[in-house]
């Protein structure tokens, strides 16, 4: 790969003075071959009256540049430079730009990524074409501001079906015409081709779509009706709350192989990863996220496609509001009526990490001046703690208000483009509150505020103060200057600021007269804190609360700390709260403090011993289970306090599949399932399993379960080459070949982990999701002196893998193939001197940035 130039605001600002751009007229020939396709585009753009014999250019980036005409003028193709062809000397009015190209193929998940399905043999076609990818299928004035109408023609091979923003008419002879868009940004315009399966119903007036590889098509039939229900509910629930009808003349949904997102909100033909297909079993938590997946990208039909964006430093704009809005509205219109828990043990811890890191930023930042800047900003800030300022904002201004606003925003800013003044003025013209202010204190500000009661109990009354502090600050880099007396200066904390207001509920509890093990609700208080450190004396009558809970309801965003009597409450009763969500505003606050060192991490494991056995609510156990494995077990202890950690969760695992024996619970039996195969730490039950086919009692093993256990029992060393290719001979899916890939690499054989790391690193055959696959399978706890050689070989190859395939599989790298095992100096030692001393794109470093952070944490975490 090439480096190719990344658009600088500076320069987007100075085209879009310069240009209105008006209709893209494009035709692609998806026939050409298995690596390349034939891309045509014409541009009609107009030069405003005050520029004469200005230079602008366009971006494309091909395989072949063929030729290039300027209102019939031929330019150089030679001129291209990285990704920009120069158009010089434009005069005032309307102008014509013709290019033709040969444009790659895709195996990233990038621009046209192409995909053969290892099932039938068929190929499938979509284009994931965010931030500048556009410029890998045709040619564009590639930025958010310059919208146009798109009129797209695709010749396909015959017995494809071509799926765009527009309805596809198919004109004959594998040639596919989709209808004119309306004004949208150029990398919202997207295209899905190949011999789909499709199930298509109208609502409302319109064509409604669901599609599918054929492979997958029992699966999607099977879920069909679930998936068509919670479409329509959305819809309807939407248009209860916007007064701007759906813009668009269609809505697919198509799912489609090896995307690297969750989905894409491309206007009239969403996209989803096809692992949204269930081929297992799954459970309710996971249908729910689907459908959370399904409200969310519908949001953005107004928020992102309607009103867009103006430059990239708003991305907060489409992701946060959407987020808000998918977990607001599957609860409001569908039968998941209790989404806001999985969205406080999932996407908060998610928002809570990533601003305790040095790379955290503002909701709403500032200082985002190119595209390759704005793409690291995709994160659990931009989503995650945005969807939860939303939520504050929402319970401080009233909801009837808050969509006043939005309903402003969508009439005064439609097929146009925003910023955030723009919307944080429409919010403000329906309100008498200060709502730039509270923008200033919730968007512009970075760091996770900490809430603490300090309670006094007295003769017949009690009251309490609510300790609010700001952020401590984020950790600096490693200062090597800084070591002295055989001490190692890990990093220094470098304070972010003041705190923020918060609108909180603060639960009280007390212990049940008839059983001791339950807690009942006192009663609520609402309060408001000031955006300033310290806090205010509340005084109440009656004996004091054996709880006492700050931001019960979980609305604001900040991090919960117990005082004495009540953590020993949550110690020996927190499975007796009576509801789920005050369930997990206790369980991220244990998280958080095993994170910042204040609990032990052991603390934790007790906690989950004692409780998950009567928890019911599924996102509550998945949660605690993924946090009691991948962060405490595999990274807080010791290796050797590890194996006692495995024990007791093995242990837990195994009471909640006693405790589903009768079928009462499938969903948490199957969490139960999956999590005593990943921390067996002896093959013979497992075994076992795979070998009879099921679990006794059930549930059967189906695909994903007996990859697996294969994965598990790769691990222990206790399956072998021949027992892989028999399994991938039984599925020889795409899912199969990856879970052949994850046990492969699982091996602990070094010609298996030579093998992987090759594939991997050296020879760039894999495709976007074997590479994660494997690198899955590749690090191991129980590996650790088998691969203690390629922890230095990560840092070169990855670097040398980032430039040669770019940012999407960068990112990959700095996810799975980094050893996240390894906590020790030495790596945090090799990875600040990779930082220092490597030459990295943006996206690589921005992921090491953030995986040593965790991994000096982890140290701490030990040291407490």
């Amino acid at each position: 790969m090439s480096c190719m130039s990344v658009l600088t605001r500076d320069e987007a600002q100075t085209r879009a003075r310069l240009l209105d751009v008006h209709r893209y007229t494009i035709e692609l020939d998806l026939t050409t071959g298995e690596d390349t396709f034939d891309s045509r585009t014409v541009i009609a753009f107009t030069v405003r009256g005050d520029q004469e014999g200005t230079d602008t250019f366009v971006e494309l980036k091909p395989a072949e540049l063929r030729s290039v005409t300027l209102d019939g003028h031929p330019l150089d193709p030679e001129q291209l430079v990285e990704n920009r062809l120069p158009l010089p000397g434009l005069t005032t009015g309307e102008h014509e730009l013709r290019v033709d190209a040969s444009m790659r193929y895709s195996r990233t998940g990038e621009g046209m990524h192409r995909f053969t399905d290892p099932t039938d043999g068929e190929t499938y076609l979509y284009t994931q074409l965010f931030m500048e990818d556009v410029q890998r299928v045709f040619a564009a004035f590639d930025q958010p501001d310059l919208k146009a109408v798109f009129d797209l023609t695709v010749t396909a091979p015959e017995g494809w079906t071509v799926l765009a923003n527009g309805i596809t008419e198919h004109l004959g002879e594998g040639r596919w015409q989709a209808a004119p868009t309306p004004l949208i940004s150029t990398y919202l315009v997207a295209v899905a081709a190949g011999p789909w399966h499709s199930v298509r119903t109208e609502h409302r007036g319109l064509p409604f779509g669901i599609h599918c590889r054929r492979s997958l098509a029992p699966h999607l039939d099977a879920d069909a009706d679930e998936i068509l229900d919670i479409t329509r509910q959305c819809y309807d629930r939407y248009h209860e709350k916007f007064e701007e009808p759906y813009p668009f003349d269609s809505y697919d949904q198509a799912f489609v192989p090896e995307f690297n997102a969750g989905a894409m909100e491309n206007p009239g033909l969403v996209t989803f990863r096809d692992e949204f297909i269930y081929r297992s079993a799954v459970t309710d938590t996971e249908r729910q996220t689907r459908g959370m997946v399904i409200a969310h990208e519908m949001a953005h039909m107004w928020f992102g496609d309607l009103v867009t964006l103006q430059w990239w430093d708003d991305i907060w704009l489409n992701e946060s509001f959407a987020e808000y809005m998918g977990y607001q509205t599957l609860t409001e219109a569908t039968r998941f009526t209790d989404t806001w828990t999985d969205f406080g043990v999932v996407r908060k811890a998610w928002g809570y990490d990533a601003d305790q890191r040095p790379s955290t930023h503002p909701v709403a930042p500032e200082n985002v001046d190119d595209t390759a800047s704005a793409l690291l900003n995709f994160d659990g800030i931009s989503y995650a703690k945005g969807a939860s300022a939303l939520r504050q904002l929402v319970a401080w201004l009233g909801e009837k208000d808050f969509l006043a606003g939005i309903n402003t925003h969508f009439a005064r800013h439609k097929f146009g483009n925003a910023t955030l003044a723009d919307f944080i003025d429409s919010l403000a013209s329906g309100t008498e509150r200060d709502v730039h202010a509270w923008a200033d204190a919730w968007l512009r500000t970075t760091g996770v505020d900490t809430l603490t009661p300090e309670v006094d109990a007295g003769d017949g009354h009690w009251s309490y103060t609510v300790r609010h502090e700001g952020s401590p600050g984020v950790l600096s880099k490693r200062d090597p200057s800084l070591d002295h007396d055989g001490l190692t200066h890990l990093s220094t904390l470098v304070s972010t600021g003041g705190t923020r207001p918060h609108r909180i509920t603060v639960g009280l509890y007390d212990h049940d007269l008839h059983d001791a093990s339950r807690l009942v609700l006192r009663g609520r208080i609402e309060k408001d804190l000031a955006a300033t450190p310290g806090g205010s004396i509340t005084s109440t009558m009656g004996p004091r609360p054996a709880l006492v809970l700050l931001n019960d309801g979980d609305y604001t965003y900040a991090k919960i700390r117990f005082d004495a009597e009540s953590l020993e409450t949550v110690r020996t009763s927190l499975s007796g709260l009576p509801e789920p969500l005050t369930r997990a505003v206790v369980w991220n606050a244990l998280r958080d403090s095993v994170r910042d060192g204040q609990l032990p991490a052991s603390a934790y494991l007790d906690a989950a011993r004692a409780h998950l056995p009567h928890e019911t609510d599924l996102a509550l156990v998945q949660g605690v289970l993924a946090f009691a494995s991948a962060q405490v077990t595999d990274r807080y202890l010791t290796p050797e306090a590890r194996p006692v950690a495995l024990a007791t969760l093995t242990a837990l695992c195994r009471d909640l599949i006693r405790r589903t024996e009768d079928g009462s619970n499938p969903g948490l039996r199957l969490i139960a399932v999956r999590h005593f195969i990943d921390v067996a730490a002896h093959p013979d039950t497992i075994a076992a399993w795979l070998a009879e086919g099921t679990v006794p009692g059930g549930p059967e093993l189906d695909p994903e379960l007996r990859w697996r256990v294969l994965a598990r029992l790769a691990v222990l060393g206790a399956t072998d080459e021949p027992a892989i290719a028999a399994e991938l001979e039984r599925d020889p899916s795409a899912t199969g070949q990856e879970g052949a890939a994850r046990c492969r690499a699982a091996l602990p054989d070094p010609e298996a982990k030579r093998t992987a790391w090759e594939a991997m690193f050296t020879t760039d055959d894999l495709s976007n999701y074997l590479f994660i696959a494997t690198a899955q399978g590749f690090w191991q706890p129980e590996q650790a002196d088998l691969v203690r050689e390629y922890v230095p070989r990560f840092y070169e190859d990855a670097v040398a893998l980032a430039t040669r395939r770019g940012p999407a599989m960068a990112d990959a790298a700095g996810r799975w193939a980094f050893p996240t095992h390894a906590v020790d100096p030495e790596t945090l030692r090799l990875g600040e001197e990779c930082l220092r001393d490597a030459d990295l794109i943006p996206s690589l470093r921005r992921k090491l940035v953030d995986q040593l952070d965790d991994l000096e944490r982890a140290l701490r975490v030990r040291e407490a």
